[in-house]
């Protein structure tokens, strides 16, 4: 399993960079076009800094990538980073599926079938 791989430090990185709306925001908008983060900051109502924490919080968490071109930084998505977010998030929902198809199977049991071998 991919979350039995990684830290717990890479995760909470990971989703605590997705838990804030700018960021994903962020990142739906660099995953179409490199956008220098001057680009960004136009788009947003905060300031120029606010904005490239919110990009330097995506690179700590490998979701975007900075490319310095001339006085520019742009912005761009980091497919590998997406990709892993997506198989933790798949692995998520497997492991809760699997204790919904327990409860479920629990559930159907016959309750008689316990009272005999309990007796």
């Amino acid at each position: 399993m991919v979350v039995d791989q990684l830290s717990e430090e890479t995760v909470d990185r990971l989703f605590q960079a997705l838990s804030d709306a700018t960021r994903r925001d962020i990142v739906r908008r660099v995953s179409g076009a490199s956008l220098s983060v001057s680009s960004l900051a136009a788009l947003y109502a905060m300031s120029f800094a606010a904005v490239q924490k919110h990009v330097a919080v995506l690179e700590r968490a490998s979701l975007v990538t900075k490319e310095k071109r001339g006085r520019e930084q742009l912005v761009q998505a980091n497919p590998d980073g997406l990709v892993l977010a997506q198989r933790l998030l798949d692995e998520f929902e497997e492991i809760w599926r699997q204790r919904a198809a327990r409860i479920t199977n629990i559930l159907m049991e016959d309750p008689k079938s316990h009272t005999k071998e309990m007796s």
